[in-house]
């Protein structure tokens, strides 16, 4: 089936299921999300869980930004990953160097500073789906299902969130079980191919059960032409998942809700661009292309990295008093994820200049380097909370377990080779990817527990007007596994071959302290002490596998949020400063010699792990602004500046004539642009039987770095003789226009068309960029212009 036949299917499709739903037998009441208040002539309340319960946004003593499903909706967002965009400037998502199939995401420039893409490693924000931690930056590109709202928590959580919230967290937050009938069926198709569809069932309580069901589906080709003839093209994805949720509510003040989620991620990785020329000499036939490319010079095999997760939930609530909750959340995950990543593929055909010019030339010299991965991992967590709500006092108390296996393993190879001495024609290998040798191999097992508790006191003075909070967790972590694979052995170090082993635990207390004040209903203060920690791990791209230490963040944060004109505007400001310790570093080995005039490569990328000595920084501020001048019309604005330093590090690694090199060199903050800000127009213009909506936004940021190094430093002098480019500093817009709610006869069913872009513009820019003074600059593309139509019915 032809790409315009499926699209004319798919459009088909959809018109047909609005009309078959819109007949009078399927008639039910009209729906009113929860998290979708009616509009009046102010801003909407918004609600958050942010401390473990639901409280107003503006009320709730810390920095948050809340993204709702009609905000989602509006930019298009089917996945983490298009949150990228910088729609929350102080969040940055960020696929893993090319590849979409695993997430970086940081929060105030603390998160990810080198590869947390590893059994033993972890990252600095944490992921949350209804309360259950998702321990692995693999699978979090995975397609969304029926999300109510995403919190983004600013800043270290580590008292009620615990480990590996250091930057912050996200929480996602899916619609429950309305114990009614509803339905929703979306249908849409986009360029590049693309083609999705949607449908939310909630059927009516019977006998105490109330049952929900979602399953999605996300289909494109790809942004770059792969031409090799039965290669996948770059930049594709395939996202496919249900899930259901069953709430038994059997009496007054007790309810079990259960939830299940499979998904599948299928992915190619975006095109990683050779920019810019080193000192080496490239093959014609893979020249340089430093604006977006739309097709590759020349092809290399590409497949699908395929993701692949299911997971199961249970959580008890049981009301034992009006003032007080229990709550119990308790989880099971398994992830498996695949990587074919040759996104770099035509970076590397490279010799020397003397090669060059000789006979031989460029014959025989191999490049399109495929990075082949598996990854493992299954997870089991549980949760006891006590939730008290008392006259002055309101707490949180609780326990937590979590335990994950995880094993992974990695070859690299190159694909093609240079045919002829001028270098203008190749040859691709005939090989099976799974039958080259594995360069590294490790498995580990993480255990955490934690004890947390935090109350907030309202003293009877000033008319009730403070509040103070104090808090403070406990916990241990555990780690043990070993690297048992090092280039097709066992590792071998000084002389001895063995399996090297990972046998570490760390332990720590975090508080927090916050006193807030309540001037009035529309004007709250608050000053914030609070920590939180990234555990420690060891390296399996090392030869070593040698534990490392956990980093830590201490931050004072102050905040104000209010509201004027009849809630109108809200105002929203926030600034912080604090220490930031023991930062995880990773310094990388080239392995690369010259032998009879030819390049040759060590394909294995090989780094290893230390932390930063003494301390960091970080400070910043956040500003996030909102008003309603008339009725239908919001305008929003965000800003967040961060400035994060970190200590001057000693690499670990020799230079190339084995001198090892005690200067510290300069390290650079990754993925953490110093500026950025968003903004926002959407417009509802209420009908007589419709709506018509209308959705402008834009992001900008001022660019950041990818690696945390230079790739030219003087260790005699200490003077950086080559500065690691920055990325461009993008602006991207996105729009959505949309008839909405239109009415369909007694039915009750309303069905809603739209039109929508993302990146309208069509603006490009290089977020990535990195320089090698030998091959050059690799630059990875932001996506070009998307747009598309869907069509939706709800009763």
């Amino acid at each position: 089936m032809t790409n315009s036949t499926l699209r004319t299917s798919t459009a088909l499709m959809a018109l047909a299921l609005a009309t078959c739903l819109a007949s009078p037998a399927w008639a039910a009441a009209p729906e009113t999300p929860a998290a979708e208040a009616v509009e009046g002539e102010g801003l909407n309340e918004i609600i958050v869980t942010a401390q473990k319960r639901e409280t107003n946004l503006q009320q709730t003593p810390i920095s948050i930004s809340v993204l709702g499903s009609q905000d989602l909706a509006n930019r298009n967002v089917q996945s983490l990953l298009d949150l990228r965009d910088g729609a929350i400037p102080s969040l940055k998502v960020a696929p893993f160097f090319s590849r979409g199939s695993a997430l970086i995401m940081n929060i105030r420039g603390v998160g990810v500073q080198g590869d947390s893409n590893q059994p033993a490693r972890d990252q600095g924000v944490g992921v949350y789906v209804d309360g259950v931690y998702l321990g692995r930056a693999q699978g979090l590109g995975s397609a969304l299902y029926d999300v109510e709202r995403i919190e983004v928590l600013k800043g270290p959580q580590g008292t009620l969130f615990g480990r590996n919230t250091e930057g912050g967290a996200v929480s996602i937050v899916t619609r429950k079980p309305s114990g009614e009938f509803k339905l929703r069926a979306l249908a849409g198709i986009s360029n590049f191919g693309g083609y999705r569809g949607e449908m939310h069932l909630d059927l009516p309580e019977t006998a105490n059960l109330s049952f929900k069901l979602d399953a999605v589906f996300s289909v494109r080709g790809g942004t770059t032409d792969n031409p090799l003839a039965g290669a996948e093209d770059f930049n594709e994805f395939d996202r496919r998942g249900l899930a259901a949720q069953l709430v038994w509510a059997p009496i007054d003040g007790f309810s079990a809700s259960y939830g299940f989620d499979i998904s599948y991620d299928a992915t190619t990785p975006l095109f990683a661009q050779a920019v810019s020329g080193g000192s080496l000499a490239r093959a014609p036939i893979t020249p340089l292309q430093p604006t977006r490319a739309r097709t590759t010079a020349t092809g290399a095999p590409q497949q699908l990295s395929v993701g692949k997760t299911h997971g199961h939930r249970l959580t008890l609530d049981y009301q034992a008093t009006p003032e007080l909750l229990f709550r119990s959340i308790n989880a099971y995950r398994k992830l498996s994820q695949s990587q074919f990543d040759n996104g770099s593929a035509l970076s590397s055909a490279l010799t020397t200049p003397a090669a060059a010019a000789s006979a031989n030339g460029f014959n025989g010299v191999g490049f399109a380097r495929y990075s082949l991965a598996n990854f493992e991992q299954d997870q089991v967590s549980a949760e006891l909370q006590a939730i008290g709500d008392f006259e002055r006092v309101k707490f949180v108390a609780g326990a937590l377990y979590y335990r994950e296996q995880v094993e992974d393993n990695a070859r690299a190879f190159n694909t093609v080779v240079i045919a002829n001495a001028a270098g203008t024609a190749v040859n691709v290998l005939s090989l099976d990817p799974l039958a080259q040798r594995i360069d590294r191999a490790a498995r580990a097992t993480s255990e955490s527990v934690g004890l947390f508790g935090q109350a907030t006191w309202t003293p009877p003075v000033a008319g009730d007007i403070f509040k103070l909070t104090v808090g403070a967790r406990w916990s241990r972590d555990k780690k043990t596994g070993e690297l048992f694979t090092v280039n097709g052995a066992l590792p071998v170090v000084d002389g001895v071959s063995a399996i090297r082993p990972l046998n570490a635990s760390w332990s720590r207390v975090d508080p927090l302290v916050n006193l807030a004040a309540d001037l009035t209903d529309d004007m709250h203060f608050y000053a914030k002490w609070s920590t939180g920690y990234k555990s420690g791990g060891a390296n399996s791209r090392s030869l070593r596998f040698a534990a490392f230490n956990p980093e830590s963040v201490s931050v004072f944060e102050i905040g104000a949020k209010t509201e004027f004109w009849n809630n109108r505007v809200r105002l929203n400001l926030a600034a912080y400063t604090g220490s930031y310790k023991d930062i995880q570093l990773d310094f990388f080995a080239t392995f690369s010699q010259v032998i009879n005039g030819v390049l040759v490569n060590n394909l294995r990328t090989t780094s290893e792990t230390v932390n930063a000595p003494g301390n960091g920084r970080v400070r910043g501020l956040e500003l996030d602004f909102s008003v309603a001048p008339v009725s239908g019309l919001t305008l929003s604005a965000s800003y967040a500046y961060a400035d994060v330093r970190i200590p001057a590090t000693v690499n670990p690694f020799p230079q190339a004539n084995g001198t090892l090199v005690t200067v510290a060199v300069p390290i650079y903050t990754t993925y953490t642009p110093e500026h950025a800000a968003s903004g926002s127009i959407d417009y509802v213009w209420k009908g007589d039987g419709f709506n018509l909506g209308a959705h402008l936004s834009a992001n900008w940021d001022s660019g950041f770095f990818a690696n945390a190094t230079d790739p030219g430093f003087n260790a005699a002098t200490g003077q950086v003789t080559i500065a690691q480019p920055k990325g461009d500093k993008p602006f991207i817009v996105n729009s959505r226009l949309s008839i909405a709610d239109v009415e369909m006869g007694r039915s009750g069913a309303k069905l809603t068309f739209g039109l929508w872009a993302r990146n309208l513009l069509n603006q490009e820019n290089a977020y990535y960029r990195s320089f090698s003074p030998t091959s050059g600059g690799t630059g990875i593309f932001n996506e070009p212009r998307t747009f598309g139509m869907d069509v939706q019915v709800k009763f």
